[in-house]
């Protein structure tokens, strides 16, 4: 309980302590990157040291074995030594044949300037050279860790985001799941009690006009019943007609809907066997055509279309409504999403869980224009 409660705090103390070491990690290696920069920088004002001494000695001196040894030591920093009129006096860590190329030295030269400070070398008081240097190949891949670092903290926190969300989906699924059955639970009582009475009705003589309306009624509580308590558990599926299961649902909606409304129902002749669970299937039809109707605002034209492509047979329920903006395809289809002054918005994502989840099929929303109505189409495989 103690942890339940302040858990979205302890949320927030992670992720900024997350955020202060990435930002410390990342100044450390800034402050890395800018020492090794620095010594870089001292190899090389060594180098232009023992260069100015190599011009400086004598022809006949012996002693220069530390001055040579200091000119020989960089063998990865690149490096152009360019005369007072601009030619090339020697260069080291570069492609020669590339070298030859003076106009390729010019950009070197300006991309050295750029990335270091030039060295001059001194022939007394006057400058015989300049040194131009560019960063070591291990100081240009350090430049890119800390971009290295930032994705691996970006994967790192993508994969906690989607572990999260989906152990709150789990957690949500559990919890409707759990109020479907209770649900089915509660409707049970009453509705046995009802089927009783209805015995007693019969036995009483009255009129059996009466008798059946209210035996339509308790079916369809049953049916309601029957579905609850299967979005509570999986579902069996087995072998059905889906055209008989769609017309069924259809021809239910068309007698309770207004008359305003054109019905049309098109399929195919013979029958089409698919793996269906009948209770849920004809939910998740009965939401799509109520859906419809209550986006025509109870006056236009639905059609419901069977169609068979290749080893998939298509449903598409087609309105003359007001139409789903783009960006919205999918966000219809999300729990609580709803554009109605009144409504959970449960419909839609129930039953893309009715179809994705138990059926292993595909819903989407196939065509949809402003003013001009929505086409959303299921797709189940043919057994």
């Amino acid at each position: 309980m103690i942890f339940t409660k302040y858990s979205n705090t302890l949320r927030w103390v992670i992720v900024a302590a997350s955020l202060i070491i990435v930002s410390l990690i990342l100044w450390k290696t800034y402050e890395f990157f800018q020492h090794f920069k620095e010594e870089e920088r001292t190899k090389m004002e060594n180098w232009s040291f023992a260069q100015t001494e190599f011009i400086n000695s004598d022809d006949d001196a012996t002693n220069l074995d530390l001055t040579l040894k200091i000119m020989s030591s960089n063998e990865t920093t690149p490096m152009l030594v360019i005369n007072e009129d601009g030619s090339l006096n020697s260069f080291k860590n570069l492609d020669e044949t590339k070298i030859q190329d003076s106009l390729y030295v010019q950009k070197l030269i300006a991309k050295f300037a750029e990335e270091n400070r030039p060295i001059p070398v001194k022939l007394g008081n006057s400058i015989a050279s300049t040194i131009y240097y560019g960063n070591s190949p291990l100081l240009n891949k350090l430049k890119y860790y800390p971009l290295a670092l930032l994705l691996i903290v970006f994967l790192f926190g993508a994969v906690i985001f989607f572990f999260y969300r989906s152990t709150k989906n789990a957690t949500q699924n559990k919890l409707w799941s759990g109020m479907a059955k209770e649900t089915a639970h509660q409707i049970g009582t009453p509705l046995s009690s009802l089927i009783g009475w209805t015995e007693i009705l019969k036995s009483e003589n009255v009129n059996p006009s009466y008798i059946s309306e209210i035996e339509k009624d308790i079916d369809r509580l049953q049916t309601i019943t029957e579905r609850f308590s299967k979005i509570g558990s999986i579902p069996t599926l087995e072998l059905a007609d889906i055209k008989k299961e769609t017309l069924d649902s259809y021809d239910y909606l068309k007698a309770r809907a207004s008359k305003l409304i054109d019905f049309e129902i098109v399929m195919p002749e013979s029958g089409i066997l698919v793996n269906l669970n009948k209770q849920l299937y004809s939910w998740a039809i009965e939401n799509l055509v109520k859906n419809a109707i209550d986006a025509m605002k109870g006056r236009g034209k639905l059609i419901v279309e069977i169609v068979e492509i290749d080893s998939t047979v298509k449903i598409n329920v087609t309105d003359t409504g007001k139409g789903i903006a783009k960006k919205d395809f999918n966000k219809i289809f999300e729990p609580g999403y709803t554009t109605k002054k009144r409504g959970w918005g449960l419909g839609l994502s129930l039953t893309k869980r009715i179809i994705e989840d138990f059926h292993y099929g595909k819903i989407k929303v196939l065509h949809s224009e402003k003013d001009k109505g929505t086409t959303i189409q299921i797709t189940l495989k043919r057994a």
